[in-house]
């Protein structure tokens, strides 16, 4: 998911996301929707947060 996609969504969640990483504005977002805010920690693609939009992205993130 590109950046500005994920601003828009921030947006739409109340999130401002300025000075945010790409990584930090997606935690905030996590955290807004009363969700873990665990973005790019899954080990070895291990996350039992099936339902999470961020999943695929989360686990290339944590594998860098």
């Amino acid at each position: 998911m590109k950046l500005q996609e994920i601003r828009t969504i921030a947006r739409s969640k109340n999130v401002k996301p300025n000075g945010l990483s790409w990584a930090d504005l997606i935690r905030a977002i996590q955290q807004q929707e009363g969700n873990f805010d665990c973005f790019g920690t899954a080990d070895n693609r291990e996350c039992d947060q099936e339902r999470c939009l961020w999943r695929e992205n989360c686990f290339t993130f944590a594998e860098k």
